[in-house]
């Protein structure tokens, strides 16, 4: 059984539907992102979770209690937020500290628990300072702190690191998902970063439009995206348009190249045009050892990087981009010259609207 359990919810604003009938099934002590551009609903997901927005309909079950009905301070939830919304009047202990003295915890206890939290974020010669007096990315860690400071039975986190700059946003993410792991605390992170996304979650789930498009593990989503959007907003995604020659077999034509995808049947007509796409790094310049496809290709781009080269080559009616490695001995190919690229079938990923 989940340990949350999110079911059929949905969020309406006037005539306006955010929120389209979202499940999903959470385990304890996953760590779950919620993924998609802005205006996806994945923040209003989140809030309906928090008890800050109340679901049109649906319900939400934690530990088999429904707490649909519940107000934000009777769920047990952690929150971070995308501002640090620290309480500048006070220290960073009493920061942290307040949630623990709302729920009317002893003054020594309170105190070791704050200790606690401050040795987990590696702050605690810090607990007399004030935030004003700290960096952005140790306001976030007490800000992380105050979160799990009560025991929280899940920890909700809302774009978190957007407002920290590219190293200490790669650092903290690190630090977060090691906490996480730590304590084993069901989280739920909202992010429109894909990189972030993938590098810390167990299962990601893509919105668009207040809908979960497909919901898996990054390698599973990277790899075997179900619809075009996913495809195309997590990672770099190269599109060939084909002929279908043989939808029962699955065999399709490219730049007049017959070859059999690597996936059955097609549910497309024979001579229906289809798109395929595959990833960067599954093409190869010219012919290599188990990339059975090879497609004639004129090169348009090429542009050197020191230790590697991206080329962009013009496939029939398609262009592809991929990187090769530079060698020394082996110049690039010129631009508007004739080449060939290669992939193997199983690599080609069949978009469907």
């Amino acid at each position: 059984m989940a340990f949350l359990d999110l079911t059929n919810l949905e969020k309406t604003f006037g005539a306006n539907r955010v929120v389209k009938d979202f499940s999903l099934e959470i385990a304890k002590g996953e760590f779950v992102s919620l993924l998609g551009p802005s205006g996806c609903g994945k923040t209003t997901v989140l809030r309906m979770v928090a008890g800050f927005e109340t679901p049109t309909s649906g319900a939400i079950t934690i530990d088999g209690q429904d707490v649909t009905g519940q107000r934000a301070n009777q769920r047990a939830i952690g929150m971070m937020f995308q501002a640090y919304a620290l309480f500048p009047n006070m220290t960073v202990a009493d920061n942290v500290a307040f949630g623990l003295k709302v729920k009317g915890v002893a003054r020594p206890e309170r105190e070791a628990r704050v200790a606690e939290m401050l040795d987990l974020i590696g702050l605690r010669e810090l607990g007399a300072r004030f935030p004003f007096q700290l960096s952005g990315g140790q306001q976030q860690r007490v800000a992380l702190a105050r979160a799990l400071a009560p025991s929280p039975r899940v920890l909700l986190l809302d774009e978190p690191l957007s407002a920290l700059d590219a190293k200490v946003r790669v650092s903290l993410r690190n630090e977060i998902r090691e906490i996480q792991r730590e304590l084993g605390i069901t989280t739920i992170f909202v992010t429109h970063d894909q990189e972030e996304a993938m590098s810390i979650s167990d299962r990601i789930v893509v919105m668009n439009g207040g809908i979960a498009e497909q919901a898996g593990a990054p390698f599973e989503i990277y790899n075997k995206p179900r619809t075009r959007f996913v495809a195309n907003f997590v990672g770099t995604l190269n599109t060939l348009p084909a002929t279908v020659e043989a939808p029962e077999a699955g065999q399709v034509a490219v730049a007049g190249q017959s070859f059999t995808l690597g996936r059955g049947a097609l549910t497309a007509r024979r001579g229906d045009t289809v798109t395929l796409a595959l990833r960067p790094e599954a093409i190869r310049l010219g012919r290599a050892e188990g990339r059975e496809v090879v497609l004639p290709a004129t090169i348009n781009e090429v542009h050197f990087l020191g230790s590697v080269i991206r080329v962009r080559a013009r496939v029939g009616d398609g262009v592809v981009a991929l990187d090769t490695f530079n060698r020394p001995d082996q110049p690039p190919p010129p631009i508007g010259s004739a080449a060939e690229i290669s992939f193997a079938a199983r690599d080609v990923i069949f978009l469907q609207d």
